[in-house]
């Protein structure tokens, strides 16, 4: 298909057409002309200019760039993917579809657009040279004893324990409260130069990834939503407020779900100015006239065991957890048929790169939302349903986590030597749950309100209007809003069935 067959086979409103102007422009300044399919060399003189189309939900930014990265397919550029080595694309233009996140990454790929965390692109880990010695004294006989700050004797005897029980390195130690994530001290930079980039979610993106794309990049165009979440410790700014305003054409009109959806009504009513109380009484409204939005007194089960509860403190999201697992029933120490899992990472050492890519192809990303099926034929393997992927049904080594309030340590319920890390999917944050969408999403207003109180602000705009906006606008079909720490009874048994 053409790029000008994409633009006549999607109706553009008017600052659609506008923003695509833009890129079209800024593309064609980069040597890539959409109109006629002729590419020139890849500048390469200094740091990108960046370029925003920016919009709150449902203003057709996902449409924009869905268009955008066929008309650079069609004219004949190369999609970078996950596995992209550079000496392959030598010689040839290319262009790559990046999100902050997987679980933003992975909403595009169920549009048929070959995206991929720009994490996988742009950088390589280094890991804590503390755990490292940690393993060594592990794995290794005759190993000196390590002396790690944070970790005393005891701790370091448990984990020794739990080592010499099970066989996972993760596994000991996340008895010590450490995930894979602690384990990377930071990211060494590819230095490979690549050519174009689209950027969905850029509201996630920190001062350093943005740096590193302008420098890696010789195009760059952002997609983002001013009204989000900024990332933690940026003060509430965002990449893109710092770009001239001519290159940062807006999206107004509402395009995604019909103009008349109460869920996108709610989302745009966090004006400037309105209070908590007002705004729950607009839901409640809301409710009353249609059935897509729902104030329940209490928790549903049923629904978290397949989409998790938003929170906004990692206290109610444990809360909430031990009280999904309570009211089904689930033992303590395993977990049951049907139990929701969030992939918390691929905790494999560098040199097994190319399995890492193997399990990432198959859905086992950080952030993937998981259902467990059962134990796997071998120790600390599990049966997996992945949300979202084209085969789901997967058997992996894993480490799963089951925390609980109170509980200085995580139980382990599967202890992989080495694999896919999950922790428990009943309930997230909301902060986590950015770029992904569910069909029925349940928010749980008391943490809101909470937010409200604590006074807190990002950016001038209060937090607690920030949370509110991501959290309804995960909602694709109904919003639930949740009033009291209540659960309500299953109505049915954890099981599998639904998964076909």
């Amino acid at each position: 298909m053409s790029a000008a067959g994409i633009g006549k086979r999607m109706k553009f409103s008017e600052d659609q057409s506008r923003a695509r102007d833009a890129i079209v422009t800024r593309l064609r300044a980069a040597g890539v002309d959409l109109a006629s399919g002729e590419l020139g060399p890849a500048p390469r003189e200094g740091p990108a200019a960046a370029l925003a189309v920016l919009g709150k939900a449902g203003s057709g930014k996902t449409a924009l760039l869905v268009d955008i990265a066929g008309a650079l397919a069609e004219a004949g550029l190369e999609p970078v993917g996950g596995d992209y080595e550079p000496r392959r694309a030598r010689g040839r233009r290319s262009f790559a579809v990046l999100a902050p996140t997987n679980k933003a990454a992975s909403v595009l790929r169920a549009r048929k657009v070959p995206a991929t965390t720009l994490h996988r692109i742009l950088y390589i880990p280094v890991y804590d040279p503390e755990f490292e010695k940690i393993a060594k004294w592990l794995t290794t006989t005759g190993a000196p004893r390590p002396a790690v700050e944070g970790l005393d004797d005891a701790m370091l005897d448990r984990i020794k324990n739990f080592y010499d029980m099970h066989d996972s390195v993760p596994g000991a130690m996340a008895i010590a409260g450490l995930s894979g994530s602690d384990f990377i001290t930071g990211w060494t930079r590819r230095e490979e130069p690549l050519d174009v980039a689209l950027v969905d979610e850029a509201s996630m993106l920190d001062e350093r990834q943005f740096e590193d794309l302008t420098e890696i990049f010789s195009t760059l165009i952002l997609f983002g939503d001013p009204a989000q979440l900024a990332p933690v410790g940026q003060s509430g700014s965002m990449v893109f407020e710092k770009l001239p305003e001519a290159s940062k054409p807006m999206l107004s009109r509402i395009h995604r779900q019909s103009a008349d959806n109460p869920i996108l009504d709610l989302a745009h009513a966090l004006r400037d100015g309105i209070g908590f109380e007002d705004f729950e009484a607009e839901v409640e409204a809301a409710a009353l006239k249609d059935g897509r939005i729902v104030i329940a007194p209490r928790a549903d089960p049923d629904l978290m065991a397949r989409a998790p509860m938003l929170v906004w403190r990692n206290a109610t999201r444990l809360r909430l957890i031990q009280a999904f697992r309570t009211a089904h029933g689930a033992p303590e120490t395993a977990l049951l048929p049907g139990e929701p899992l969030i992939c918390d990472g691929i905790e494999l050492p560098l040199k097994h790169r190319k399995k890492r890519i193997d399990l990432e192809a198959r859905g086992l990303i950080k952030g993937a939302q998981a259902i467990y099926l059962g134990p796997g034929k071998r120790a600390g393997f599990a049966r997996l349903h992945i949300v979202g992927a084209e085969a789901p049904t997967v058997g992996a080594a894993a480490i799963i986590k089951i925390e609980a309030p109170g509980r200085d340590e995580p139980i382990i319920a599967s202890a992989a030597r080495m694999g896919a890390a999950f922790v428990h999917g009943a309930a997230t944050t909301i902060h986590k749950a950015q770029g992904s969408q569910w069909p029925a999403v349940q928010v749980f207003a008391p943490d809101l309100y909470a937010a409200a109180g604590s006074g807190r602000n990002e950016a001038g705009i209060p937090l607690w209007r920030r949370l509110a906006y991501v959290a309804v606008t995960r909602a694709e079909e109904r919003l639930i809003w949740v009033r009291r720490y209540a659960m309500a009874r299953p109505a049915r048994a954890l099981g599998v069935a639904d998964l076909g």
